[in-house]
């Protein structure tokens, strides 16, 4: 992010911050039950949303070695991405080709071949079937490149690797809104920390939801971070489908007495890149905070939680004080997962038939009218 871009987002929000005023947008607005608690709302959204957008499944870091592996779930289908002999990631759908059998159960490791529990037909880790046994009287005219492992679409850009299942993937029309501000963010240099994986009961839209305002944060993070933020300032951008957030810290005070080539807007704002639909990177002044949402179910979303940290700081000297962040960063985000839990139950009574977003929660509704676009 260019330094004029970060001066101007930084007047904006003092400029709020001295009229005593929110962010906001021109009106109320409201979001039907349905869309949170409805399969068949859930069932498209997975088919012409999860299974047709490119969708951030791995950081870099974590297929660093040559026939490193990793397994995953996307969309309801289960993958596996490999770093093949060529230096190349590659990624197949985790099936056998013999009789559709699941080739890995591990989450993670390190293979140069994969091999079948049912019938030990092998592959190598780019795809090739290399190995049949008692091929010659079982299958004699075998052809075995038409047997390769079934790809699915892979790129890598700005240290993650995406994934698409359906149709194909342009990452880069896809990604171009926010281009320059992950560019600038440097990810391919960063490495994973730390990790946490947990299935929540909730839908992914709330999940999503509540981290595009900053009106909870003085009640729901009273005893994390509600007291470091000042109550109710932030602000927003729709970036083709994706939303940059700023919010605001309580050191952006100190500002006004700095000259303006001195502002860092790291150092006193956190900024929230909700990249359409399922990773949210929350850029904090040393390290980056990462929400991979993987939906399950109309109730249920598997949450992955990473602490990202630059590779030239990942060293034992520091390692305690990214645990520490770690840590921090697990109770402030579980603080949320637990209230939209309540959140989810509460829907089935059919109390409310929609919920209210308020004209300082606009993000919200921005948000819901991208995913509304891609279902129509």
């Amino acid at each position: 992010m260019k330094t004029a871009e970060q001066i101007d987002l930084l007047e904006e929000l003092l400029g709020l911050r001295r009229d005593r005023s929110a962010f906001l947008d021109e009106a109320v607005e409201r979001s039907p039950v349905k869309r949170y608690d409805d399969p068949a709302v859930f069932t498209a959204e997975r088919d012409q949303i999860f299974r047709a957008t490119p969708l951030a499944v791995a950081h870099i870091s974590e297929l660093a070695e040559d026939g490193a592996f990793l397994s995953r779930d996307v969309a309801g289908a289960p993958i596996i991405l490999t770093r093949g002999r060529d230096g190349v990631i590659h990624g197949f759908y985790n099936f056998c080709r013999h009789r559709g059998a699941r080739l890995v159960d591990a989450d993670q490791g390190c293979r140069h071949r994969f091999t079948c529990p049912y019938h030990a037909w092998t592959w190598d880790n780019q795809g090739h079937l290399i190995g049949v046994p008692h091929q010659a009287q079982g299958f004699p005219d075998l052809n075995k490149p038409a047997y390769g492992l079934k790809r699915v679409n892979v790129a890598v850009r700005f240290g993650w690797v995406w994934v698409q299942l359906d149709g194909e993937m342009d990452i880069d029309a896809f990604l171009a809104p926010v281009a320059d501000d992950l560019a600038w963010l440097g990810m391919e240099r960063h490495v994973v920390f730390a990790s946490d994986e947990k299935p929540w009961k909730v839908n992914w839209k709330i999940i999503a939801e509540g981290g595009l305002e900053s009106y909870h944060f003085r009640v729901a993070h009273a005893q994390t971070v509600g007291g470091l933020f000042h109550d109710n300032l932030s602000s927003y951008q729709l970036r083709g489908p994706h939303i940059r957030s700023i919010l605001v810290r309580n050191t952006i005070d100190e500002l006004v007495e700095k000259p303006r080539d001195q502002w860092r807007i790291r150092e006193h704002k956190n900024i929230l890149y909700s990249l359409f639909p399922n990773i949210s990177l929350l850029v904090q002044s040393d390290h980056i905070a990462v929400v991979l949402s993987s939906p399950t179910a109309a109730d249920e979303t598997a949450i992955r939680i990473l602490t990202m940290v630059p590779e030239t700081d990942a060293t034992a000297d520091r390692s305690e004080w990214w645990a520490r962040n770690h840590g921090f960063t697990l109770k402030t985000l579980n603080e949320d997962f637990v209230i939209g839990e309540a959140i989810q139950a509460n829907l089935a009574h059919g109390v409310n038939d929609e919920l209210t977003f308020g004209r300082f929660e606009g993000a919200l509704h921005a948000f819901n009218g991208v995913v509304d676009a891609r279902l129509t």
